[in-house]
């Protein structure tokens, strides 16, 4: 019971004055339970500590052999003089050819042998944002009227999105597609292509224009779409309006929610892996990332890690968010109460596996000494120090594991704006400050949420700000059905300057703004 009081968090809601009835003129209160998400300091699964050290040692096994080899060849150096290394290196080698050429073509094997093993960089060259049109804007309550207008929601269900979208966090300047505002049945696979053609290939105009790309150049194309999945696919749609060529690796993600983007991601890196020397382009809706390592000089950021978690062997982590009918048989997507707490959990596991990989080594360390601790001592302390049952509450607060700073490995955050609430809880939970989620809940603000897209509009934020500078690092996170949480970390290799398209340019001097 202490574990469920411990997810749920209350709220005193004013209702206004009393209309009628016994309390008539009386101001009247309700209280709102919610659910949070798990509180992070509570426990550690050492599992997935445990993973993220294996991905850790797998990419940096060079860095283990490497100082060996070193000390090594320098303890045998070290004890000869000058004269003796002299002689070795000159006088006994001149005469012996078999031996420098030996050497050398085992220095040759073992150089190349490296180079052709490590996995290649990849580098983001530029990405391109959808901005809508200003004729689709619709602020909340005109929202509100049209669902009204269409006939298809009673009054509660009304007074139910009202009450969602005015505590949501989303502004009064976000965007409908045009079919939504038409009175008759917009459901229909040829709205479905006309709006997918109007965000992909604008964002993909925005993005061959700045990039100075053909899109005959284009090797790799992987688009995801969690809802909408025609036949032929929206790759397909790609493909036939830019005129693509014929041996393009092309992908279609579909029904993976709002993690989707950095899937898409990790398969684009994957095609780069195995197939060197070509572009990849990842339309995420309304996002587009671009990739590759020739492209240095002028690429924006390097990619440094990509941590995927998936709950999805859990039957209630993959039922959370399910598509389905009603009992009207109406199509869309059911939510689970327990949507936070899953949420939560998948998160803690996916930044435990990221933490090796990012944090800085003193932060590793006292993570390493009090979960070591915890686990040799904290059990038997919790049973000396109990008392009817319950550990003494120094102790229990003792044995709690030290959770690592995350604002010691990045500068920037880029988190899925899921909504108002999901902020709230993640921003106490990883202890961020105000300007650490800034990108996050403006983007919330101006473009409502916009699914696996909405990391992108979160780092166009920062750079319409001018915030990101050389050597800077940003981590995305993005969280869905399924249920994933993932997570991509970017290192700026120069200074962003402001860019001159960007979705926030004609915006940014309102934001931030206090709510």
């Amino acid at each position: 019971m202490a574990r469920e009081r411990d997810l749920l968090s209350t709220e005193i809601v004013n209702r206004g004055i009393e209309s009628s009835g016994p309390n008539a003129g009386s101001l009247t209160f309700s209280v709102r339970v919610r659910r949070r998400l798990p509180d992070f300091l509570q426990s550690v699964n050492l599992k997935y500590v445990k993973l993220g050290y294996h991905y850790l040692i797998n990419h940096a096994i060079y860095l283990a052999t490497i100082p060996v080899l070193v000390l090594v060849f320098s303890a045998e150096v070290g004890s000869l003089s000058r004269e003796e290394l002299w002689r070795k290196l000159w006088e006994d080698a001149r005469y012996d050819l078999a031996t420098v050429l030996a050497f050398f073509g085992v220095f040759v094997f073992t150089l190349s042998v490296y180079f052709m093993s490590r996995p290649r960089s990849i580098y983001l060259i530029d990405f391109a944002c959808y901005k809508p049109d200003d004729d689709l804007k619709v602020t909340k309550d005109q929202f509100i009227d049209l669902a009204r207008r269409t006939g298809k929601f009673d009054e509660a269900s009304l007074e139910f999105q009202q009450r969602i979208l005015h505590s949501s966090g989303i502004g009064d300047e976000t965007y409908i597609p045009k079919a939504i505002m038409a009175q008759e049945n917009c459901a229909t696979m040829k709205e479905g292509r006309a709006e997918a053609s109007m965000v992909m290939f604008g964002a993909l105009d925005e993005l061959f224009e700045k990039t100075r790309i053909r899109p005959k150049d284009v090797g790799v194309l992987v688009v995801n779409c969690s809802i909408f999945n025609p036949t032929p696919s929206l790759s397909a749609m790609i493909i036939n309006h830019y005129k693509m060529r014929g041996n393009i690796l092309s992908y279609n993600l579909g029904g993976m929610g709002c993690s989707a983007g950095i899937i898409a991601m990790d398969l684009a890196r994957d095609m780069l892996q195995a197939n060197p020397n070509n572009y990849a382009v990842v339309v995420s809706t309304e996002m587009v990332g671009y990739n590759w390592r020739r492209d240095y000089p002028r690429s924006k950021y390097r990619l440094e890690h990509i941590v995927r978690t998936h709950k999805g062997a859990d039957d209630r982590s993959f039922r959370c968010v399910y598509q389905e009918e009603d009992e009207e048989k109406h199509k869309g997507l059911k939510v689970s109460k327990d949507l936070v707490e899953i949420g939560g959990e998948a998160l803690k596991a996916n930044i435990t596996t990221l933490g090796p990989l990012v944090l800085p080594f003193s932060e590793q360390l006292l993570f390493f000494a009090t979960l070591v601790w915890g686990h040799l001592f904290g059990s038997k302390k919790k049973q000396k120090g109990s008392v009817g049952g319950g550990a003494h509450p120094l102790l229990a607060a003792s044995s709690k594991p030290y959770i690592p700073d995350y604002k010691l490995a990045f500068e920037h955050f880029c988190v899925h704006a899921a909504s108002k609430t999901v902020l709230d809880e993640l921003q106490r939970n990883l202890e961020l400050s105000d300007k650490n989620v800034e990108a996050s809940r403006m983007t919330l603000h101006r473009f409502g949420n916009t699914s696996s897209s909405s990391i992108w509009y979160e780092l166009a934020y920062l750079e319409a700000k001018e915030m990101v500078r050389r050597g800077d690092r940003v981590w995305q996170l993005s969280f869905g059905s399924g249920f994933k949480c993932n997570s991509l970390v970017w290192k700026a290799i120069r200074r962003v300057k402001k860019p001159s398209r960007n979705p926030w340019l004609d915006c940014v001097v309102r934001y931030p703004f206090q709510a």
